[in-house]
């Protein structure tokens, strides 16, 4: 059992240790069960991406120091139902690889679906901010309660914002950037799906609206998801381009490289791994059951912003010597 669900990660550098005992092996019963009965992994990540929406529906209503039992209760089934739509998350890239029904749309779903939750969320917390305010406008003795709170609310709104768009989106963008260049120079590119915004482009202007409406939206969006992912790495950017001029094609590039590059990019993947969903869900889930889900926004806009900064410092750091060790000035 170890050694068939072991066969549907994408490799063992990139996974996280919680993801191969957790995560992974519950997907994985998903993902037979789905292809048991011919379900195809694009459906898989719709529901999870539902699923995720749905516990935000929860977590407004989980204050318990405004509603007691009852918040919390709220705050239990919101937790369960964003750890089911990750169980979700897993099984379809576990389904994709066991049924070979991957595709183009699944991928670009795949890497929204965590975005999807999380914008849905973000609203959830500020609308609980709303909805139970009491009890801390009293703390503050705050008059005019009313008119008062929806000024906070727009603040912690804003807050809210910051924290997931500018903080959470770079994030998570550049952890699964970073994440499918390991793959690509540890699998070749056949096994990565290591994007880029001209290629995309192209795809986009390329297909038709007429049938592919969903698709043509959710590309127009990723090609703005891999056109960020290349702004914030140039150094990486200077050394594909080095490499395509030396070696022609990226399948003659050398094996030593190859394995001089994943031996300097295996160290960020656990810093990738924590940037992603495991980590960042613990804090959220911890913030809210503790009823203080603004303690999530400052966990995410310090805490996991320094691992960012770090981890890419890092990344065009090695990116950069290498350059210079091809010739590439």
């Amino acid at each position: 059992m170890k050694e068939a669900i072991a066969s549907t990660f994408k490799s063992n550098d990139t996974e996280e240790w919680l993801d191969t005992v957790w995560t992974r092996p519950i997907g994985y019963q998903w993902a037979r069960l789905f292809n048991h009965f011919g379900v195809h992994p694009n459906t898989v990540t719709i529901l999870s991406m539902v699923i995720g929406v749905a516990s935000a529906c929860f977590f407004v209503h989980g204050s318990w120091r405004t509603e007691g039992m009852e918040g919390l209760s709220y705050n239990v089934v919101a937790v369960l139902l964003l750890a089911w739509a990750n169980f979700y998350d897993s099984a379809d890239g576990q389904l994709a690889r066991m049924s070979g029904k991957k595709t183009r749309l699944g991928r670009i779903l795949d890497g929204a679906a965590g975005d999807v939750w999380f914008f849905a969320i973000y609203h959830a917390l500020t609308l609980r901010f709303y909805f139970h305010h009491d009890l801390e406008f009293q703390r503050l003795c705050i008059e005019d309660t009313e008119k008062n709170a929806l000024i906070l609310t727009l603040i912690f709104y804003a807050f809210a914002w910051f924290s997931g768009i500018v903080c959470h989106a770079r994030q998570c963008g550049l952890s699964d950037y970073y994440r499918q260049i390991h793959l690509f120079f540890l699998n070749g590119k056949a096994g990565s799906e290591l994007d880029n915004s001209v290629q995309q482009q192209r795809l986009y202007d390329e297909t038709p609206w007429k049938g592919n409406v969903v698709e043509k939206l959710f590309l127009m969006t990723y090609v703005n998801y891999t056109k960020g992912q290349e702004k914030q790495t140039p150094e990486f950017q200077r050394l594909m381009q080095g490499l395509k001029g030396k070696y022609g094609v990226v399948e003659n590039i050398p094996q030593a490289f190859r394995d001089e590059f994943r031996s300097l990019s295996l160290p960020l993947m656990k810093w990738a791994n924590i940037l992603t969903f495991n980590t960042r869900s613990i804090a959220l889930y911890v913030s809210c059951l503790i009823d203080l889900p603004w303690l999530y926004f400052v966990f995410e806009m310090v805490v996991m912003t320094a691992l960012y900064l770090y981890m890419r410092h890092t990344h065009e750091g090695f990116c950069k010597q290498l350059n210079n060790k091809i010739g590439n000035d």
